[in-house]
């Protein structure tokens, strides 16, 4: 099976934090090193390949990404951990650095997919219907993760991002349907606490496995449609442009995500600048639900709260015509826009999808666009 085991690294305490050459030295020296192992020996003696490797070093360590093909969770974990031992070991201007966590991740799409080719009593079902049938059954027992210690940890993450609200100073909690007395509650002020932490914690998330996705494409010096290592989020912008994602895009991507959420915080976001912080807008939303549905925590008020976020951070929803892969923008037959592109049959009248070279391009000159991430001066807004 196959397990993305996640290794974090730390120099030693009371070292000066590397500078940016010190750091491009570090991913070097540690990427040769992954380079020279295919294969490790396990408990055992049962042998762990290594599928793939990522490298994010930043000024206290690197964060490291082990896609490995192991019998068991065990298994990938433990030869993980010996294989970056002996790898810092052995490379004398890393041999000091320390290994602070090393845990094994199941990739969604990865573990998906195991799980359906998967035989015998316990494999889910095929039929996707009574998939979630057989997940909505009441489970009892520690293994299924419910009971009193999923309940403690449900609690504990339920704490944790209502204290993790207070940093969206962009979004008060009017922003999530909390009214005034005078006008009548709407969203539970709690409940809209937790939906706001759960978007700061879901940046986090966000960002540190778009930093993979980048890593990836970089590695591989290929597009979203022709890379065959597992990506977490690149891949879930519309397909019709999937040969377009390149490294350099995913790049600005991260850049727009990173910009974005950070107006979020530090209190200066007015409105969504560009096409590309919409579909940013879009997988951080995502992400969030899905973090609240994992702890159980997304409860009638908490996706009302969300929704009303939603409908206030969109002017529009143009951009989801963009999903409609029925809809060639090249098709002879269908309508189009100012600009060429293909507008779906049942787009409202006017609307007018934006072409991709001008996803980065400022809605208008009101807007913030990272200058990292920006179109060229003479495609840009006038």
């Amino acid at each position: 099976m196959t397990y993305v085991v996640t290794v974090e690294t730390c120099i030693p305490e009371g070292t000066p934090e590397m500078d940016p050459l010190q750091r491009a030295g570090a991913v070097a020296l540690i990427e040769d090193g992954f380079d020279s192992v295919r294969a490790v020996e396990g408990p055992d003696g049962l042998e762990v390949d290594i599928l793939d490797t990522i490298v994010a070093v930043h000024p206290g360590g690197a964060l490291l990404k082990v896609v490995v093909d192991a019998p068991a969770l065990e298994f990938a974990e433990d030869s993980v951990r010996v294989l970056v031992d002996e790898l810092l070991e052995r490379t004398e201007l890393l041999a000091d650095w320390e290994i602070e966590r090393c845990e094994v991740e199941l990739h969604q799409d990865l573990a998906l997919a195991s799980l359906e080719a998967a035989d015998g009593p316990d494999a889910p079902p095929d039929d996707p219907v009574a998939r979630k049938a057989r997940h909505a059954e009441a489970p009892t027992d520690h293994a299924t993760g419910t009971g009193p210690d999923a309940a403690r940890r449900s609690a504990t993450v339920r704490n944790r991002m209502l204290e993790l609200a207070d940093e969206l100073r962009s979004l008060p909690p009017a922003r999530f349907g909390v009214l005034d007395d005078e006008e009548g509650l709407a969203v539970p002020p709690e409940s809209a606490r937790l939906a706001a932490g759960a978007l700061v914690h879901a940046t986090d998330v966000l960002v540190d496995e778009l930093f993979e996705d980048v890593q990836v494409l970089t590695q591989e010096d290929a597009t979203v449609a022709e890379c065959e290592g597992p990506l977490w989020h690149l891949e879930r912008l519309p397909d019709r442009y999937a040969l377009q994602y390149d490294a350099p895009f995913a790049r600005r991507f991260l850049v727009t995500v990173i910009a974005l959420t950070t107006r979020f915080t530090d209190g200066s976001f007015q409105r969504l600048g560009c096409v590309a912080e919409e579909l940013a807008l879009r997988l951080l939303l995502s992400q969030t639900t899905m973090i609240l549905e994992l702890h159980d925590l997304l409860d009638e008020d908490v996706s009302a709260a969300l929704d009303v976020l939603t409908d206030h951070l969109y002017e529009d929803m143009d951009h989801e015509y963009l999903y409609d892969d029925g809809q060639d923008e090249h098709d002879e037959h269908g309508e189009h826009g100012e600009h060429g592109e293909r507008v779906a049959a049942d787009a409202p009248l006017g609307v007018a999808p934006v072409p991709f070279d001008a996803w980065f391009t400022p809605f208008n000159r009101g807007r913030y666009i990272h200058p990292s991430a920006a179109d060229e001066p003479d495609t840009a807004a006038r």
